[in-house]
């Protein structure tokens, strides 16, 4: 990844787990199970987003419902820890900038998900590293670093692979399979490119803030950006069953759990930053998927979508 790309940390101000950045010192295994765990979670929580869409649930739904609960978890752990709230004046104006681009970030992935197979969305998600290094040259100038360029050729092959972006998996053809994954390709690196220019941001306009009141005053402006708009455009969509209500119920929970965990857990564990363990969650989603959703891949995919992990893994311990 980019010298210009800060590490998702334990107190990452953004809703994605991806992390690149390794700790500096071994893990413990409990360190390394807790990891686990919040990589599992939030593959989890992206297979009950579908499960949810299925049942009548809409995106802006499920996102604004996810944000403002897990929201006044984190609001909690800041009232708890007593955080301070002071702003500097450049923080004012980059954390209204950073919520716009995490509830854009979070519309178009959830968009994603409810398109294609949530592995692949997560994949096609994963390639935030490339898109880093490219804001980060645009808006500030700096170059990216060799392992990033040697990295962006075997992701864009792995991310193919996945994709079967000429349909010699499916036998549908490259014309057919375009026209069946477009939309949910499209969607998913929209929302690589908005948390690319999310994380350059962070580090650039609000590095020397407190990341947890970072997250609650990104995710609280997401979730009011985003309800807001679903009321402008014909209010809220609940589940239409049982089975709805229990998967978003599941994904609000599973999200905000992670996310308490890492607040709450990982410091006292001795992890003060991302772990490239964090990003072998397309692969238990894959696993969730295939459960919970039916949702299978074939072979070839699946080594490409392994390929995809395991690139942005070397990228990621390029910074230990």
């Amino acid at each position: 990844m980019s010298a210009a790309t800060p590490a998702a940390t334990s107190t990452s101000p953004l809703p994605v787990t991806a992390a690149v950045a390794a700790v500096a010192a071994p893990l413990s295994k409990a360190a390394f199970a807790t990891l686990l765990l919040i990589a599992m979670m939030m593959g989890a929580n992206h297979v009950a987003a579908r499960l949810a869409f299925n049942n009548g649930v809409d995106v802006a739904t499920a996102v604004t419902a996810r944000s403002a609960v897990t929201a006044v978890v984190v609001g909690l752990i800041l009232w708890w820890m007593k955080v301070p709230l002071a702003l500097a004046p450049r923080h004012r104006l980059a954390l209204p900038a950073m919520g716009l681009l995490v509830a854009g970030q979070s519309l178009c992935l959830y968009s994603a998900v409810a398109r294609l197979p949530v592995a692949l969305a997560l994949l096609a998600f994963n390639t935030y590293p490339l898109w880093t290094a490219l804001w980060a040259r645009v808006f500030y100038g700096h170059r990216a670093e060799r392992r990033v360029l040697l990295a962006m050729p075997v992701l864009l092959l792995g991310l193919a692979m996945a994709l079967d972006v000429l349909g010699a998996a499916s036998g549908l053809g490259a014309a057919l399979q375009w026209g069946h994954i477009g939309v949910g390709v499209a969607f998913a690196v929209a929302a690589a490119a908005l948390f690319g220019l999310a994380l350059v941001l962070t580090q650039h306009e609000a590095g020397g803030l407190d990341g947890r009141l970072r997250t609650f005053s990104t995710l609280a402006l997401v979730a009011v950006v985003v309800g807001v708009g679903a009321q402008m455009n014909g209010g809220f969509h609940w589940p239409q069953a049982a089975m709805g209500w229990g998967a978003l119920a599941a994904l609000t929970f599973l999200y905000g759990t992670a996310f308490t965990i890492m607040f709450t857990v990982l410091p006292r564990l001795g992890v003060v930053g991302g772990s490239v363990i964090m990003n072998i969650e397309p692969i238990f989603a894959l696993a969730l998927a295939w459960v919970v959703l039916g949702q299978s891949i074939a072979l070839a995919q699946v080594a490409g979508g392994l390929l995809v992990v395991a690139t942005v893994m070397w990228l990621g311990l390029g910074r230990r």
